[in-house]
């Protein structure tokens, strides 16, 4: 069917930067929302920021000024720019996306996640 990928993660010190990237593969018909989530030790998932397909985007309090999402809609991938991190950034980053695939002559919609990926920001 479909497949997200993560890749980016890494240990960094904080103020520093990373980028993550998220590319879906598969039998693709379209990608509507993008969007990446984190999930910290102890603490419940929550979204980071999301984008539409038309580059509308929104963000958590904690990450406006500092990340950046964006999408490359011909390659069904998405980044997040991460600046400034802090401690507190530290997670697992997970891609998600709704994606309308095609299942023998159907097509089908389906919300798709990526596997993650780990954010270390050490202080």
């Amino acid at each position: 069917q479909v497949q997200l990928v993560e890749s980016g993660g890494n240990l960094v010190q904080a103020g520093g930067s990373l980028r993550l990237s998220c590319a879906a593969s598969g039998s693709i018909f379209s990608i509507n929302l993008m969007g990446w989530y984190r999930q910290a030790p102890g603490k419940q998932r929550e979204l980071v920021a999301i984008i539409t397909r038309g580059g509308s985007t929104t963000y958590a309090d904690s990450v406006k000024g500092r990340f950046t999402i964006s999408r490359d809609n011909a390659k069904n991938t998405v980044y997040l720019q991460m600046n400034s991190l802090k401690p507190e950034d530290t997670a697992v980053y997970y891609c998600n996306a709704e994606i309308t695939f095609y299942s023998g002559f159907l097509r089908k919609t389906m919300d798709a996640w990526g596997q993650g990926t780990l954010v270390t920001v050490s202080s």
